[in-house]
């Protein structure tokens, strides 16, 4: 049985082939590149999996912003927290764990006890908070956001509390001289600061990081000191995609 998974992101389209309980492909679109190239509108826009060069799909799941978008003919339509929740199942084995997913403009947070969902934390408003923020910070100090990610010590305070002032105060910064390492590693701490309301009420427990900053190190670093285990997924960013297959295998006919 194949089974196909789409997480429709505000950013990035994953998408993931399961076969047999195995991921066999996933590939990666730009929103926009995935509307316009890979879909066909007739009343309503339809993925067009011949573009895709996907076949012989038996069940087809989708996730994300636009999920509702898809032919529901063909897809399954399951919301962000079951599909990021079943991709940490399926990438872990664990029944018991704190999912920290941070995406472009959003960030999830949920309490996963004996396989059910028993709390959550959203953050959908706020672009201080999410991975867009970094990629802004990263660009007013022309840097990659990889060679960002790995500086966490000494950090220089930030203290903005909106994603446009914070470039602001960050230009400030270099402007009196601190070195690139601290900026660096104030702009991660900045985050990490940002996330800390979200997480005060799951602390203590195996974190499970999924989003594209689930790569960033200093954010790893500076949730070690709040979590018993961090632990980093082979595939973060492809986490919805992966849990959209997941649970066609086991609920979808």
């Amino acid at each position: 049985m194949r089974i196909l998974g789409i997480d429709l992101g505000s950013r990035e389209v994953k998408i993931a082939v399961m076969e047999d309980n195995k991921i066999i492909k996933k590939q990666k679109i730009s929103t926009m590149s995935f509307y316009r190239d890979y879909c066909n509108y007739d009343g309503k826009v339809t993925v067009d999996l011949n573009k895709l060069n996907i076949d012989d799909i038996d069940i087809a799941v989708s996730t994300g912003y636009g999920r509702n978008n898809t032919d529901l003919n063909k897809f399954t339509p399951i919301n962000e927290i079951k599909a990021h929740v079943y991709g940490g199942f399926y990438q872990t084995d664990l029944k018991d764990f704190i999912l920290l997913d941070i995406g472009g403009q959003d960030v999830k947070v949920v309490k996963v006890e004996k396989g059910i969902t028993t709390d959550l934390e959203l953050n959908e408003k706020c672009a201080a908070s999410c991975g867009r923020y970094l990629e802004n910070m990263a660009n007013v100090l022309e840097i990659s956001i990889d060679d960002m990610s790995k500086e966490y010590e000494n950090p220089v305070e930030l203290n903005a509390t909106c994603a446009v002032f914070s470039e602001s105060e960050l230009i400030g910064k270099i402007a009196e001289g601190v070195n690139i390492e601290s900026l660096c590693a104030g702009v991660n701490h900045s985050l990490y600061k940002r996330l800390n309301p979200l997480l005060t009420k799951f602390k203590g427990r195996k974190l499970v990081l999924t989003g594209g900053v689930a790569n960033n190190i200093a954010i790893k670093e500076y949730l070690k000191k709040d979590y018993d285990e961090i632990i980093s997924v082979k595939e973060p960013q492809f986490n919805g995609a992966i849990g959209c297959c997941y649970y066609g295998s086991k609920f979808v006919k």
